[in-house]
């Protein structure tokens, strides 16, 4: 495996994954997310976010957005509720200056007051946009039923109130709470020396002062086993239904992350693709997830369709997730779903960026790089007797939970 891992004096960690390509990937991966956040404040760390780009002590916006773009790069980020990330793209001489940019905005940003309020207007739209996608807004809401009362438990763009209520000295404690030098990690995708990327991680981050880590992870509340439907201003019922499922640190999550690939992952041919909506036309729109967290996760299947159609639709759901509790898969079935869940993960890989993001996530996690032979590995010892298993633990009706948005009247 191509990586080498160093850390630096203050806690931070830069991981090389060496590449023979014109164009760099780089992130740096903050630990810390929405679900850090205090009641009352829902809606910060993604706040915080959008005000990176804003000013610096070195520049000013127009500086800091066109730093990368200037030579072809290109610069992003975004929040979840266990990371932030910062990303960007640029041709192989210029990461000095991307370096440079990430060490200015997280470690220099000044959060001035009328670009606070500007971001605020950006953020509410950006709210507004989102309540419009039902099939989007279901999912997050689904989430918020199931973890209501932990900070898991709420949207990552937040409250509107709390947002318009945060000011500047609670995004400065925020930071100083939460971004911990031993708990961030910059990733770079390739071709440089070893030599190279650790003298100019020197260089950059070097003098930054050592930030404590000054959080105390709160203890999840599960919330299973209900049933709400809600009127909607939208003319199909979306339907999401799921239960609590294994965390990043269980050995079973693999198992649920190839059930859940074979039941409704991605692709068309997938169990309930194939037996909901291309046998019977039903739900444009039928798949399955799986969100894993530091200590839980949550699985889920989605479904959009007409109202008519609806209770039909859910009846054959809930017919192969019986099927799969009560009936072994072949064994043949199983090795193709194994093959084709493989291929995706290989497939993904391609993506560098992505790539390079979920090897700074492992490090953040494990303290490793996890390798692709691994997790394959992972994946062919899974057994028909595991799946079945799972099935049964988490598809048993009283752990299912369930959110309805139906057309108003």
């Amino acid at each position: 495996m191509d990586h080498k891992i160093f850390q630096l004096d203050n806690g931070l960690r830069i991981l090389l994954h060496q590449q023979d390509s014109p164009i760099t990937h780089a992130c740096l991966i903050v630990d810390v997310g929405s679900r850090h956040e205090q009641h009352g404040k829902f809606g910060t760390a993604h706040f915080i976010e959008h005000l990176l780009f804003k000013r610096t002590t070195r520049r000013n916006t127009n500086q800091i957005l066109n730093r990368l773009e200037a030579v072809g790069g290109d610069l992003n980020a975004y929040t979840t509720k266990e990371y932030t990330c910062i990303q960007a793209s640029f041709l192989n001489p210029y990461l000095d200056r991307a370096l440079d940019l990430f060490e200015d905005i997280i470690f220099h940003s000044v959060f001035p007051e009328d670009e606070m309020e500007k971001e605020k207007g950006v953020i509410l739209d950006e709210m507004a946009s989102y309540l419009d996608s039902p099939e989007e807004s279901i999912m997050d809401d689904f989430e918020d039923l199931i973890f209501e009362g932990s900070g898991l438990g709420h949207n990552i763009l937040g409250l509107e109130n709390d947002l318009k209520a945060i000011e500047k000295e609670d995004i400065k404690t925020f930071i100083s709470q939460h971004y911990a030098t031993s708990k961030m990690v910059i990733a770079i995708a390739g071709n440089y020396s070893e030599a190279k990327v650790h003298r100019l991680a020197n260089k950059l981050f070097g003098q930054v002062q050592v930030y404590e880590w000054d959080h105390a992870e709160e203890e999840v509340q599960f919330s299973g086993n209900q049933h709400k439907t809600l009127e909607k201003p939208i003319n199909q019922v979306h339907y999401v239904l799921g239960s609590t499922g294994y965390s990043i640190y269980d050995e079973r999550k693999t198992g649920l992350l190839l059930l859940n690939s074979l039941l409704g992952g991605f692709g068309m041919a997938s169990i309930l693709n194939l037996n909901i909506r291309e046998k019977y036309g039903i739900a444009y729109t039928i798949e399955s997830n799986y969100s894993l967290y530091s200590d839980t996760g949550l699985f889920s299947i989605y479904f959009g369709t007409d109202e008519e159609k609806a209770e039909k639709a859910l009846k054959l759901v809930y017919k192969e997730l019986n099927k799969l509790r009560e009936q072994p898969l072949s064994l043949g079935f199983l090795d193709r779903a194994k093959t084709k869940f493989k291929g995706q993960i290989a497939l993904a890989e391609e993506n560098r960026m992505s790539m390079i993001i979920a090897e700074a996530k492992n490090l953040l996690d494990y303290n490793r790089v996890v390798s692709l032979q691994e997790v394959f590995d992972k994946i062919d010892r899974v057994s028909l007797t595991e799946i079945q298993e799972i099935a049964n633990e988490l598809f048993a009706p009283e752990k299912i939970s369930s959110l309805t948005f139906v057309p108003e009247d």
